[in-house]
């Protein structure tokens, strides 16, 4: 129980972080609507489990040469997201022109180039990981199952709030994409900018 408690306390956190991916989230609950982008909820189970896998095989060490790389194509994705995001906010499509969304694809990939993914299970989810699993696997599974509930609860919390937030006409809807678009673009600048200084 104990650290199933853990994992819930560090996925809350990491469902209430700002960053791209909850730009995104509220990108796209805001352009498809809430029940549309629940399933994005879920993208951590399947974008987490590589990067827990390559962080464990490296004894929780991701070499800085790694996360600069990262860096660059992450924020190369989150500026290809903004720019789709406030182009779709200034200028909106009609319902019927719209094509289904893919924003689980793209939401998987962002929050698999994303560095504070491989930051924290490199310095706070894998060694606690580790540690359980080697006092017992049960342990380990109750680590992460307390983990993930937390957070795919608290992505799917969030979704609905933007999404209902959405709802209050086109012009506050209006205001929420560009709002999120600039995030995105924000946090695109500050990726790139923060491995181009490192790689200096």
């Amino acid at each position: 129980m104990r650290l199933f408690l853990e994992g819930a306390l560090l996925g809350l956190y990491a469902a209430l972080s700002p960053g791209p991916f909850q730009a995104y989230l509220l990108a796209q609950s805001i352009r498809n609507g809430a029940a549309r982008t629940l399933p994005v909820a879920l993208v951590p189970l399947t974008s987490d489990p590589p990067v827990i896998a390559v962080v464990l095989a490296a004894l929780a060490q991701v070499p800085a040469g790694l996360l600069r790389a990262l860096q660059v194509v992450g924020g190369a994705i989150v500026l290809w997201l903004a720019v789709t995001t406030l182009q779709g906010a200034l200028r909106p499509e009609p319902p019927e022109a719209r094509v289904p969304p893919r924003g689980f694809l793209r939401a998987a990939l962002l929050n698999f180039t994303n560095p504070n993914a491989w930051i924290f299970w490199s310095a706070i989810g894998g060694p606690a990981l580790a540690t359980a699993w080697r006092a017992r696997p049960a342990d380990a599974f109750a680590f992460l199952a307390g983990f993930y509930v937390l957070l795919t609860t608290g992505n799917a919390s969030f979704i609905l709030l933007a999404g209902g937030a959405g709802r209050l006409g086109p012009r506050f809807q209006r205001a929420l994409a560009l709002v999120s678009g600039a995030a995105l673009l924000g946090f695109g600048i500050w990726q790139v900018g923060k491995a181009a200084r490192g790689a200096g």
